[in-house]
């Protein structure tokens, strides 16, 4: 049954139960037509903790888009939650939860209640987050406008990207809970050998076919110690993927509360 109420969370956002889940939305000034972000959490995380140290839902509602933060799936209440992106993670896995239904089902929910647009719908997330949200793009790249995953990969040997759509990849090459070149990472709570940055950027480049042109430019060297490679991918001179290569980064959402 689809039990749909809201609850009144903060002044900018608000708590929505959707079939046994829910989602956590923050809301533009004039919200009727903006462009939904599904902004989707790390394994054992939830709605709250990511909004909390990412502070992407007040940065994102000030540039005009509604941020959805939605639930994962778990059997400890609603604090450790998980999404299933094939190879990860825990919970979502184990049971089979099919989390593209629920966001499919999610997206007409947020339109249908907020009069938000749900034919302009970006995905983003950290880590397990980042894998359900390539995963989502890759099986739906007609709900998708943009991607842009955090330190986390879809599993290329399971997923092929079924259509057009441009992404953004970020990702340290420290990170030992997700490897960027992949493999089991020495911290990761699941033994999982992931697929590397690489493969994320090759998958996602495949439905364009020819003409992509490639070039590399350089961040300096910050305060802690890492830089940033930014290769753009183009083709007729738009950008379709841009990988952001974080030298000596880890497992981090750039500029949250945990990196700083």
């Amino acid at each position: 049954m689809l039990l749909s109420l809201c609850l009144p969370l903060s002044a900018t956002a608000e708590a929505v139960q959707l079939d046994g889940r829910y989602y956590e939305i923050f809301l533009p000034a004039y919200p009727s037509g903006a462009p939904l972000i599904l902004a989707l959490h790390g394994g054992g995380g939830n709605p709250d903790q990511f909004a909390t140290a990412s502070g992407f839902g007040r940065a994102a509602t000030r540039a005009g888009y509604a941020v959805v933060f939605a639930a994962g799936s778990g059997r400890r209440g609603d604090k450790l939650l998980t999404w299933n992106a094939g190879y990860c993670c825990g919970y979502a896995v184990r049971k089979g939860i099919d989390d593209t239904a629920f966001f499919v089902q999610l997206i007409a929910d947020a339109s249908e209640r907020f009069s938000v647009d749900g034919e302009k719908v970006y995905l983003t997330g950290m880590s397990n987050g980042s894998m359900m949200s390539e995963a989502f793009a890759a099986r739906k790249p007609d709900k998708v406008r943009a991607v842009a995953g955090v330190a986390g990969t879809v599993d290329t040997s399971v997923y092929s990207v079924g259509g057009k759509v441009p992404a953004l990849i970020i990702h340290g090459t420290a990170d030992t809970m997700v490897p960027y070149d992949g493999g089991k990472g020495d911290q990761s709570l699941t033994r999982v050998g992931f697929a590397s940055a690489a493969s994320v950027v090759a998958a996602f480049l495949d439905p364009w076919g020819g003409g992509v042109t490639k070039a590399t430019t350089q961040i300096d060297r910050w305060q802690d110690g890492t830089s940033v490679k930014v290769t753009n991918y183009r083709q007729d001179g738009a950008v379709v993927l841009r990988l952001m290569t974080v030298n000596g980064g880890a497992h981090h959402w750039p500029g949250g509360s945990k990196a700083r």
